[in-house]
């Protein structure tokens, strides 16, 4: 089975090991169940396939699953937007990019940039595919402790350095979320061998990204809550906005915003005070 039909292999059985028989509105076969949800015949069934071909799709023995059978799989196993999106990239990946046509770096989007100078009170983020830094400005720094100087790894940060934890007060739910975006990269990206490389190393490194990781989830969020201990101010409190540019639709703006009124933006002047020798990194075109 190759990695891409080992993945889509993985996925199903993951969903469907988490819903019985009850729960997808259909009565459980008879006889011992050694598994803790649906029986494959018991999806297929439901989803109008033969047992046959579901255990062909879900052992990687099928062509590309069409259309509608990936419709009537997500329906049965009761999938999200995202975790449909992500059934289909896994059935049909990307193609290989041909050799000797390496992707270019990437750079820093302009408009986005532009974006990032006009919100200097509030810390601002540009992330690239891989959780590469593209650019960050002073108040970031100032609200996580680090430089995260352009060309670093964000999940390099957020996985392996102590202070991660420390400052990210609900870190155990933010980086969980974090390996569920990773793991949607992958479905879009399965050939991008920088970003297995870079999972596989902090799979290795860290027992809750690996235990995560066997998980299956996925999740591509465009806002999420987050709360950080400052040193200086004690608790701060974001609502982080991810916007992506349309020109560089690999690109996310991650801006942690907070309500003109509430505690966290009377503070963050105080924040920025507290680091203000430190300079704006950015990588510009």
């Amino acid at each position: 089975m190759t990695g891409d039909r080992a993945a889509l292999g993985a996925f199903l059985r993951s969903r469907r090991d988490r819903l019985t028989p009850a729960q997808a509105g259909i009565t459980a076969f008879p006889g011992p169940r050694r598994v803790p949800g649906l029986r494959r015949e018991e999806l297929a069934v439901a989803a109008g396939l033969s047992p046959d071909y579901y255990s062909r799709v879900e052992q990687g023995r099928q062509a590309s699953p069409s259309e509608e059978v990936l419709a009537a799989l997500s329906r049965v196993l009761r999938l999200d937007d995202v975790e449909r999106a992500h059934l289909r990239d896994l059935a049909a990946p990307a193609p290989r990019r041909r050799s000797g046509a390496p992707k270019p770096a990437q750079r820093a989007d302009p408009g986005l940039l532009r974006v990032m100078d006009a919100l200097e009170h509030l810390p601002v983020l540009l992330l690239g595919h891989r959780g590469e830094v593209l650019a960050r400005n002073a108040l970031l720094r100032a609200v996580l402790g680090r430089p995260l100087e352009p060309g670093t790894s964000f999940w390099r940060y957020l996985f392996c350095d102590p202070l991660a934890r420390e400052r990210i007060v609900d870190w155990a739910g933010f980086a969980a979320a974090a390996v569920a975006a990773m793991r949607r990269e992958t479905a879009r990206r399965p050939h991008d061998r920088r970003l297995v490389a870079l999972i596989g190393e902090l799979r290795a490194a860290d027992p809750d990204v690996a235990r995560w990781w066997t998980d299956h989830a996925v999740r591509d969020d465009a806002s999420v809550a987050k709360r950080i201990a400052h040193p200086a101010t004690g608790p701060l409190h974001f609502d982080v906005e991810i916007v992506t540019g349309s020109h560089e639709p690999e690109q996310r703006l991650v801006v942690y915003t907070a309500g003109p009124d509430s505690s966290t933006a009377r503070l963050l002047p105080l924040v920025a005070s507290w680091d203000a020798e430190a300079p704006v990194h950015r990588s510009r075109r």
